[in-house]
């Protein structure tokens, strides 16, 4: 694929910069930029003389508010399964993972619980004392010790989002923050991104009233983050991206050129039906089918997709050390 004209390239890039200056301000932008900045330091000096490997893992999906004081919004399909699960099996490879995650999405170590787990996982012995209920106990003491030892062993940093515009500029945060780790960064893009938003200095104040008739509204398309992501943010990281359809003829044809146009180093493609099963991982090599393998004992697909992407961002390090 040919490059872009200079052109283009700076029109691309004034959008990103017209949209984060649009963007309502960070809540907590400073507290986040310190957690980021902790967590890597600790797992620089963890790493000891080695090269620590961080992730930074997405997961869930973008809301699109229709008001400044928010009680509409534009929703996108995601419920954090995928970016969960892969979490678990990124720690137990030896990554720390920076998950930014859907407030409300599934958290990793919880995937095994019931949905309500805090109302369906414990009960009420008298006024005063709550416990686990017997058929729980098991998965509640697994979950918590594996989510405490992550956690305390400042393996793992959780930072939520809503909006498209947290999500984006709290990505931007991660990135500058961890452009220091090079090809020893991974980012892992599950997260389920907003195309179309609505500019925040165009929306309305209030809840939009119903009795005003028919709605009529003009979305903008957000500005595609991946290629200023890729080449300016985290120019020497490992980058994974998604692509999902429910269109099996041109899933692949679409991941295919997602990979090149964004130069991505894989591009896991789902089938919406068969995701939980199967995915392609997309690459400029050629494409690998990875499937549950139940025979195995193997729970979910996300263990051998992790597995083969631990593999392949050791060759991508070494490849890096080489030329350098």
């Amino acid at each position: 694929m040919e490059d872009k004209p200079a052109s283009s390239q700076e029109t691309s890039l004034d959008e990103i910069k017209c949209f984060f200056d649009s963007a309502p301000p960070l809540k907590d932008e400073n507290s986040i930029s310190k957690k980021l900045n902790e967590f890597l330091e600790t797992n620089s000096l963890s790493a000891g003389n080695g090269s620590k490997r961080v992730v930074c893992v997405t997961s869930g999906g973008t809301t699109v508010p229709l008001e400044q004081r928010c009680v509409r919004f534009i929703d996108n399909f995601s419920s954090g399964h995928r970016g969960s699960t892969s979490t678990e099996y990124f720690l137990k490879a030896g990554y720390s993972v920076i998950f930014l995650y859907r407030r409300g999405s599934y958290q990793p170590y919880c995937t095994s619980l019931p949905d309500d787990p805090l109302l369906e996982c414990f009960e009420l012995t008298d006024e005063s004392h709550i416990q686990v209920n017997p058929s729980h106990s098991d998965a509640v003491k697994k979950a918590i010790g594996e989510h405490q030892a992550a956690v305390k062993g400042g393996h793992l940093l959780k930072l939520p989002y809503t909006t498209i515009f947290e999500y984006l500029q709290v990505l931007q945060l991660i990135a500058i923050s961890m452009k220091t780790l090079g090809p020893n960064a991974m980012y892992y893009l599950a997260a389920a991104v907003s195309d179309f938003y609505v500019p925040w200095e165009s929306m309305a104040i209030h809840k939009i009233q119903s009795a005003s008739g028919p709605l009529d509204m003009r979305l903008a398309q957000v500005p595609k983050m991946l290629p200023v992501l890729r080449n300016d943010w985290a120019p020497k990281a490992f980058f994974i991206s998604f692509k999902l359809e429910t269109d099996i003829d041109i899933l692949l044809k679409k991941a295919d050129t997602a990979l090149r146009k964004y130069k991505m180093h894989a591009v896991v493609a789902n089938e919406l039906l068969t995701r939980k099963e199967e995915v392609t991982v997309v690459t400029t090599t050629g494409n690998i089918s990875v499937r549950r393998d139940k025979t195995k004992g193997v729970t979910d697909v996300e263990s051998p997709l992790i597995d083969l992407l631990v593999e392949k961002h050791s060759g991508h390090i070494e490849d890096s050390y080489r030329c350098s």
